[in-house]
Formats: structure tokens, C-alpha cells, sequence
């Protein structure tokens, strides 16, 4: 068997790779035998459809089958009747309404989106112990031990695609591979409402036919360097080989593309691990603004991601911030305290010398996104933290604020300079729950 590709809930279309002539569309047919694990395709990768714009539309029937976008400025999903006229999501909602004068745009609903991850994730971990979430829309599972219980690893992913339909109201891909790489690339390739299975004997002839974006790691700069030396596929990249990537990519990159390009992804689904990072970001649109206007997203974004840290009783010590500008060139700069630390006043010292170092640079060309990440987390117990010795770093005054807003809503109190100032969009994020959890 090659290739089985399931769509619209159980109608079975099988799809075989090119060049060949056989396959099977026998999705209950027995697994490989349990002794050959790491020969099954068992690993699933289930990733909602256009989340936000399918609850829109699930909620609100007169939105079926027409071209919306969610959100206010800048657009944070959109429908696939939207983004069949070029509308994506991240894009200027002036610029989207230019590809698709009808589109119709809608609120963010934040609670409604919270509680559809909450149902469909309810569902994956009724399904199989061994789930790792990705983002509120998407998760891997590990299904190889369900094969004597509920069938195969396609019966498993028919199932709970039945199930998130039924229970939530709401569409999801599956891919079924043995690696998770693999898995996600087919979900991405069976989108929107599909289903398919990569089996062991078809890997490559399923990946090297597709584009080198499809490979992680593969953005504009990158592609445009291979698309320079005659290489756009995933089998060139694998065929060049990984001395010729190293010297064309750099050691990392190319090491990462040969063995992606090969299907190498030795990673198991892990349950239980705890973010290594916390981050938000906010997307600008195409407004000009000035260097106090882009201190004020930092402000927001220093207190939304030290209130998280502090929620999960984390402490971090590097700050990242994110820049995108408005040439669509993307730059990153960080530092690392001395101290691990939950302190809103200290993080936004440090990302406020980081943002005014680049001050003059950041006006001149503008930025269409900024983003702030708290990387190297710690939990908080196993931390002896700094006193604050300079008088704004107190715990108290951010443990005040904290029980205020969880009292009395996040707009129950803010800071003076943000005053007027709409805040960006909330987006629904997963618990960071520890194994001991």
C-alpha cells in the first residue's frame, strides 16, 4: 500500500505516488506487527482548519461559505473562501479587502476560540495518553499502541476526525506518518477536511515530488539559495547531499534540510514537557509610527508575557525581541539578565534597551510586527531570585496588579501612558501544564 488519502469523513479516495500503479484502500487494514514500531506509520499530526474563521462560521450560519477574515487591523485568520482570492492571515485588512472587495470581517471572539481548543483537546486525550500539543489548533498523537483496541492507525485518525465533526462542530486534518515531520507535511497537503496516510514503503516517493518550503526551516532567503543553484524539490535537496547543503547553508541548516529531505526525524511525541519560552507579539499593519507608539506595544507586550510567566509560576532570564518591517525582512535581538526572574519592571528595562538601541533604525524603515519572547524558564521554587535593591522590581506590586486583573478583568488596570491606546488582539494559548500535572 502507498498512499490512502480519506476525505469528507470517510469517503475514500486513494491516491498513489507518481510513477506507480498499485496501491490500497483498505484504511482497517491490520498494522505492522508491534515489534516494528519505529517502522509504522502510528504518529498523527491533527491540525484544525482555518480555527478562528471556522468557529466564526460554525456560530454564525450566514457566514457559511463566504469569504471572512477575523480580526480588526490586521487579519488573524481567514476563511478558505478568503484565502482562495490571495487573503492571509498577518495581512493589512485594506490590503486583504483589494484581493476580495466582498470580504466580510468579524471580531475576534477569544473565549469562543478558547473553549473549542478545550473541547478538541479533550477529545485527543480521550483518544491516546500520548498527545503533544503545538498550539491551540494542533497537536501530535501517538496511536501505535490503540492498533488491538480501536484498529489502525488510519481507523484511529477516521475516528477522531468523526468525533471533533460531531462533539465541536468543527473540521480537522490528519496526517498519519511515521515520523513527525512527515505527518505534519501531509495534514498541510490534505488540508482542508482530509485525511492522509504516508506508509513506510512510499516516504520518499510522497516528499521528494513536493516544494522545498514544504522542508521546516525553508523560508524566502533560504529557497531563493537553493532556487539559485537549480533546486526546487525536496528530492534535489536530498539528492545534493549534505556536504554540498553545509557549504551552500551553513553547517546547521544544511545537517537540518538533508536529514528533513530524507525523512529523518528520529523525535518522539513527547507529553508532559513545559515550554522553554513565553512569548506574544503584535502585528502592526502598514501604519506610521513613531518610536514612543512602538514603546507602547512593548509595554503591553512586557506586561501580557511576565503575567503569563508569573501564572505558571515560571522565571526567565533572556528577553528576545522580534522585528518584522515593512520590506518583509525579519531581525531578532537579546539579552539575559543576571538573575532568572518574573519582574515586569525588570524585563521591560531590558527590552526597552534593546528597542532604543534600534530607535532611529526602526522608524526610518518601520515595522509591521513586534514581538517579545522570555526564553531560558525555570520554575520559579528552584529559583533563589535577586532582592530588589532598586526599588521597582518588587514581587508585590506585580502579585497587586495580577489578583486585580484576575478579580476585576484585564482592563481593570493599566498603565497611564497606554491610556487611549487600543491594545492589540488576545490570542487563545495552551496551558503550560508540567508532567507533574
Amino acid at each position: 500500500m502507498f498512499v490512502v488519502h480519506v476525505d469528507n469523513l470517510g469517503a475514500v479516495d486513494a491516491v498513489a505516488p507518481r510513477g506507480s500503479a498499485t496501491f490500497s484502500t483498505d484504511v482497517s487494514a491490520p498494522d505492522y506487527d508491534a515489534n516494528m514500531c519505529s517502522m509504522r506509520a502510528t504518529i498523527l499530526h491533527a491540525d484544525l482548519d482555518a480555527f478562528y474563521a471556522s468557529v466564526e462560521q460554525r456560530d454564525h450560519p450566514e457566514l457559511r461559505g463566504r469569504p471572512i477574515a477575523v480580526g480588526g487591523g490586521v487579519i488573524l485568520a481567514a476563511s478558505y473562501e478568503a484565502r482562495a482570492t490571495g487573503v492571509r492571515t498577518a495581512m493589512n485588512i485594506r490590503q486583504a479587502r483589494q484581493l476580495c472587495p466582498g470580504l466580510l470581517t468579524v471580531t475576534p471572539r477569544i473565549d469562543a476560540y478558547s473553549e473549542a481548543s478545550r473541547q478538541v483537546f479533550s477529545i485527543f486525550n480521550d483518544t491516546t495518553p500520548l498527545v503533544e500539543p503545538l498550539s491551540v489548533d494542533e497537536a501530535f498523537l501517538e496511536v501505535g499502541g490503540l492498533s488491538r483496541l480501536v484498529g489502525s492507525p488510519a481507523t484511529v485518525a477516521r475516528l477522531l476526525r468523526e468525533r471533533v465533526a460531531s462533539e465541536v462542530g468543527l473540521a480537522i486534518s490528519i496526517g498519519v506518518a511515521r515520523t513527525k515531520f512527515l505527518a505534519k507535511v501531509a495534514s498541510g497537503v490534505c488540508k482542508p477536511d482530509g485525511l492522509l496516510v504516508v506508509e513506510p514503503d512510499a516516504e520518499l516517493e510522497f516528499l521528494h515530488p513536493l516544494e522545498v518550503g514544504k522542508l521546516w526551516g525553508v523560508g524566502k532567503v533560504t529557497a531563493a539559495k537553493l532556487a539559485d543553484k537549480g533546486i526546487t524539490t525536496v528530492g534535489e535537496v536530498a539528492a545534493l547531499g549534505e556536504g554540498p547543503l553545509v557549504s551552500l547553508l551553513g553547517k546547521g541548516a544544511g545537517h537540518h534540510l538533508s536529514a528533513l529531505a530524507n525523512n529523518l526525524d528520529p523525535r518522539p511525541v513527547v507529553t508532559g514537557k513545559r515550554r522553554s519560552s513565553v512569548g506574544s507579539q503584535r502585528a502592526l499593519g502598514r501604519q506610521v509610527r513613531s518610536l514612543d507608539d512602538y514603546d507602547g506595544v512593548l509595554l503591553e507586550l512586557v506586561d501580557r508575557v511576565c503575567r503569563r510567566l508569573r501564572e505558571g509560576d515560571r522565571v526567565g532570564r533572556t528577553v528576545v525581541l522580534r522585528f518584522r518591517f515593512g520590506d518583509f525582512t525579519r531581525d531578532t535581538r537579546s539579552t539575559t539578565l543576571d538573575q532568572p526572574s518574573a519582574s515586569t519592571a525588570l524585563f521591560l528595562d531590558a527590552a526597552r534597551h534593546l528597542l532604543l538601541a534600534r530607535g532611529d533604525e526602526l522608524v526610518e524603515r518601520q515595522l509591521t510586527l513586534l514581538g517579545l519572547t522570555i526564553a531560558n524558564l525555570s520554575p520559579a521554587t528552584a529559583v533563589q531570585q535577586a532582592l530588589p535593591f532598586d526599588g521597582r522590581s518588587s514581587p508585590q506590586l506585580d502579585t497587586a496588579i495580577d489578583v486585580l486583573r484576575d478579580r476585576f478583568g484585564a482592563k481593570a488596570i493599566g498603565r497611564a501612558t497606554l491610556l487611549g491606546s487600543a491594545p492589540g488582539p488576545l490570542v487563545p494559548i495552551l496551558p503550560d501544564r508540567g508532567p507533574e500535572e
